[in-house]
C-alpha cells in the first residue's frame, strides 16, 4: 500500500469522524429530553407543594386544567378567567380568586404532562408549576407554586396557609370534575 493511498484513507476517516461528531451535537442542541424546565422560586418565602392521584385520564385532567376560561365553571374559588390566547408560552390570562384580580404568562407549556404560569398579584409574585403523570388508575397531579414579595414578607406564616388552602381546593375541585367527567 502506497503512502498517498493510507493518506487519503486517513484524510477521508478524519473527515468521516469530524461529520459524525458534528451531528451528534447538533443533534444534542434540539434534544427535547435536555431542555431546561421552569421551576418555581425557590427562594421563595413561601413554597408549597402538594399531589392528589385523579381516576381519570390525562387526556381529561389537561382539557378541564387547560380550559381556563371554564374555571370558575368547576373552581369555587374563581370567580372570573379569561385567557388571551392559545395554550403557549407567552400567552397572558387574567382570572380572579379571592377577590384577588390577577395577570398571568404562561412560561411553559408540555401538552398532557407540564403547564407553568406566573405573574405579579397585588405585590406577590407567584410561580406556579403543574405536572401530570399518568398512573395504572389515571394520573397524579402535583403542583408547586411559590409566593414572594412584600406582602409575604409581612406574613408568611399566614400565606403559606392560605396558599396550601387554596391549592388543596383546586385540586379537590379538579379531582370531583374529572372523574364526573370520566363516570
Amino acid at each position: 500500500m502506497n503512502i498517498s493511498f493510507k493518506s487519503k484513507i486517513f484524510k477521508i476517516s478524519f473527515l468521516l469522524f469530524i461529520v459524525l461528531i458534528g451531528g451528534v451535537i447538533f443533534a444534542s442542541r434540539f434534544d427535547d429530553s435536555k431542555q431546561s424546565t421552569i421551576d418555581v422560586d425557590r427562594n421563595a418565602q413561601v413554597i408549597v407543594d402538594l399531589s392528589v392521584e385523579i381516576n381519570a385520564s390525562e387526556e381529561t385532567v389537561w382539557r378541564i386544567q387547560t380550559g381556563i376560561d371554564q374555571w370558575p365553571a368547576w373552581q369555587k374559588n374563581v370567580t372570573q378567567a379569561r385567557l388571551s390566547g392559545p395554550i403557549a408560552v407567552g400567552s397572558t390570562f387574567q382570572w380572579e380568586t379571592h377577590g384577588l384580580p390577577i395577570h398571568s404568562t404562561i412560561r411553559e407549556v408540555d401538552p398532557m404532562r407540564r403547564i407553568v404560569w406566573g405573574g405579579p398579584a397585588q405585590g406577590i409574585e407567584g410561580v406556579h408549576v403543574w405536572t401530570i403523570t399518568p398512573t395504572a388508575k389515571g394520573v397524579i397531579v402535583h403542583t408547586t407554586e411559590s409566593w414572594d414579595g412584600p406582602p409575604v414578607a409581612a406574613d408568611p406564616e399566614g400565606m403559606r396557609a392560605a396558599l396550601t388552602t387554596s391549592l388543596n381546593t383546586w385540586l379537590a375541585d379538579l379531582k370531583t370534575t374529572a372523574e364526573a367527567q370520566t363516570s
